[in-house]
């Protein structure tokens, strides 16, 4: 199985945008991406500082993440599914709206409400990364378009370690709003960067929007996440938060069966059955809790005093800093896996990205008494999440048709969300499990148990990966070797594994 980008034919029903700064498309299409990062940053290291300033809980100013996921989730697919329309450009230009429109309110000083509801505004921007890659599709030649569509999948990981410190520095120097207007400044380089550049998306038929499956994968998604998000603080074995994992299956079931009778479901779900649209999506959501339950355990980790026995007492700075190894070690590593062409088959580096990324865990085991060796260990992790990102993207925009591109990868975007959630969420359930009654901090043990948990989860993307990609696959025909038949029947159907 190989990554490929079925070119659509140029027919009356789509035809290729017309480019008018075609160098400046990428750059400010990646710029979408790094927004994204830069605004789900402004989260995990302001909570204590936001807690603070507003004189709440720390569980309660837990929302200002949690509200942001909430929304992200919900407006994902939504927002997927109207720019595989002809309105991409408007649906870009109304997120980056609403995420300038968040920035400014929780920028104000006008306490935790408007700080909350800036926040839930900025969730709508979770939204752009998979329009940006159906962009990329739409817009550039194939080979250019699978570079791209690697790099965006890239930023929003990638962007972790760099939105982490820049937020750090903005909360230790300049206070709690320096990082909301910073992304505030950031939304409107964005928004004119976007009308100027990015074109009009190819014309097609505008098809209705699935108002019923909608609010079932809302619903759904809302009560899985806020589950996952609030479990620590209810506690897994409550009567409430059973309840609501109730609901969120029965909404989910719900909506899977309603999307498969739907003419126009809001997510193709049959699409799934394609093999690379599978492995994607399941290496998506396993790596992501892996991935998020790292960067949760060394955040945490490195900002433990040390008088408990281990941690560094570590400033949000130096923890941001700690990150940017991972951020530079995937961008460096998804731009050589680019450079590989047709050898870097799916068979050969998910599972490969996945041992790097357990070798990351296996550092954290071994060498966490040391900063440098935290360094090491985020950027063997950053090495893993660089090859695995850098082909996951590829086999779904592979295996559906280009009308469906913002759909699908909105559903990949959704699915890492949960993988993502899932991931915080064990590692707060496994330190807390190693927590003496009476104590705030957990034991050094329960960051080894942790860490075993996220072995696991690294193996499990591994054994799926080689599964999937080498049992019963066939290869999948590249579009370099393919005739113009091939690629015009490819732009209707998805191909096929």
């Amino acid at each position: 199985m190989r990554p490929s980008i079925p070119a659509p034919a140029p027919t009356p029903s789509a035809t290729a945008p017309v480019l008018r700064h075609p160098r400046a498309l990428v750059p400010v299409l990646v710029s979408l991406g790094m927004l994204v990062a830069v605004v789900s940053s402004l989260g995990a290291p302001l909570i204590p500082t936001i807690a603070a300033e507003d004189h709440v809980g720390v569980s309660t100013a837990q929302w200002a993440l949690t509200v942001t996921m909430l929304v992200g989730a919900i407006a994902t697919p939504v927002m997927g599914r109207l720019g595989d329309g002809p309105y991409r450009k408007r649906v870009i230009l109304t997120g980056l709206g609403a995420v300038m429109a968040g920035s400014l309110l929780a920028a104000l000083p006008l306490g935790f409400p408007c700080l909350l509801a800036g926040r839930a505004l900025q969730g709508v921007g979770m939204g752009l990364v998979p329009l940006a890659i159906a962009t990329a599709r739409d817009a550039l030649p194939p080979e250019k378009a699978r570079a791209a569509v690697a790099t965006l999948s890239l930023t929003t990981a990638a962007g972790i370690g760099l939105g982490y410190p820049i937020t750090g520095l903005f909360a230790e120097y300049l206070g709690m709003y320096a990082g909301f207007w910073f992304a505030a400044a950031t939304a409107v380089a964005a928004f004119v960067a976007t009308v100027i550049v990015v074109p009009a998306p190819p014309h097609r038929p505008t098809t209705p929007m699935d108002v019923p499956g909608g609010l079932l994968l809302a619903g759904g998604m809302a009560a899985l996440l806020l589950s996952l998000a609030e479990g620590e603080r209810w506690g897994w074995s409550s009567g409430r938060l059973l309840a609501l994992a109730v609901v969120a299956i029965a909404l989910l079931t719900g909506w899977v069966a309603h999307s498969l009778r739907s003419p126009h479901p809001l997510v193709r779900v049959s699409l799934v059955k394609d093999r690379g649209v599978l492995v994607a999506n399941l290496t998506t959501m396993v790596g992501g809790v892996g991935t998020y339950l790292l960067i949760a355990l060394v955040t945490r980790y490195v900002q433990t005093p040390e008088a408990a026995g281990y941690g560094f007492g570590a400033s949000i700075v130096v923890t941001g800093l700690l990150l940017v190894p991972f951020s530079a070690a995937s961008l460096l590593t998804g731009r050589l896996v680019r450079m590989m062409g047709s050898a870097a088959t799916p068979a050969r580096m998910l599972p490969l990205g996945c041992l790097l990324s357990f070798a990351g865990l296996v550092c954290f085991l071994l060498a966490r008494s040391s900063l440098w060796g935290i360094g090491v260990m985020m950027a063997l992790a950053g090495l893993g999440v660089g090859v695995t990102f850098a082909v996951t993207p590829g086999l779904i925009v592979g295996g559906v048709p280009a009308a469906e591109t913002g759909s699908a990868m909105s559903f990949n975007q959704v699915v890492k969300y949960i993988g993502y959630s899932t991931g915080s969420a064990l590692s707060a359930v496994v330190l807390q499990a190693h927590t003496d009654v009476g104590a705030v901090l957990p034991t050094n043990d329960g960051y080894r148990s942790a860490g075993l948990v996220g072995c696991a989860a690294f193996l499990i993307t591994g054994v799926i990966a080689v599964v999937l990609t080498r049992v019963g696959a066939r290869p999948r025909p590249s579009l370099v070797a393919a005739g113009a038949g091939t690629a015009a029947e490819a732009s209707t159907e998805p191909s096929r594994p």
